[in-house]
């Protein structure tokens, strides 16, 4: 499996050239990180490509690192059925510089990409809809970021009994408590049922 994939890799860098910035086989999975400007043009190619045949697109998910300039990830995971083997993409992007959307090549992207979007902040260029998909229209903020501040929002319900949609101030549902993590082993040995009287007739 580790050659077919060393072999697609290989073939893929050849193929593109600079719009594949690396990649590597870890632990059996192909990882492929694509210029942001050309990962269009790389899905179709592994989509039409007699070689590569992925024309199964499975997700697409944002990872967020603050710490880098350009501070999130989105990555793709397309499968070949023919070949049973899957690839992931990366692009590197920031919060202003779109990524182009994937929902010409796979239509199946739209929505994966507008969660991205509403949870991230990653926007896509060519998207047919991108507006918010899990969050209330009025959210201010993107929750998976990981800057995103715990407190100090406001959550929607439906109040039945005002017979329409309120919003209330976030509130934690229970008080901060300080936890004794120690196992039964570590702490106070227990004293069982019997056990006094074996302790008096020593």
């Amino acid at each position: 499996m580790d050659e077919t994939l060393e072999e697609i890799g290989a073939y893929l860098e050849l193929s593109q050239g600079e719009a594949i910035e690396s990649w590597h086989v870890r632990h059996g999975e192909l990882t492929a990180t694509v210029s942001r400007t050309s990962i269009d043009s790389v899905a179709r190619f592994l989509r039409d490509d007699p070689r590569c045949q992925f024309v199964c697109f499975i997700d697409a998910c944002g990872v967020d690192y603050p710490e880098r300039e350009k501070r999130f990830d989105v990555v793709y995971h397309l499968l070949s059925p023919k070949q049973n083997i899957r690839i992931r993409l990366k692009v590197e992007t920031d919060d202003a510089s779109p990524v182009p959307s994937l929902t010409g090549v796979y239509p199946g992207a739209e929505w994966f990409e507008r969660e991205a979007y509403d949870l991230y902040g990653v926007l896509f260029s060519g998207h047919p809809d991108l507006r918010r998909i899990l969050t209330d229209y009025g959210f201010d903020g993107h929750p998976l970021r990981k800057d995103f501040p715990l407190t100090g929002f406001v959550e929607v319900r439906y109040d039945d009994e005002a017979k329409r949609v309120v919003y209330e101030p976030v509130r934690l549902a229970q008080e901060f408590r300080s936890f004794d993590f120690l196992s039964p082993w570590e702490g106070d040995a227990p004293v069982l049922p019997g056990d006094e009287k074996a302790q008096e007739n020593q």
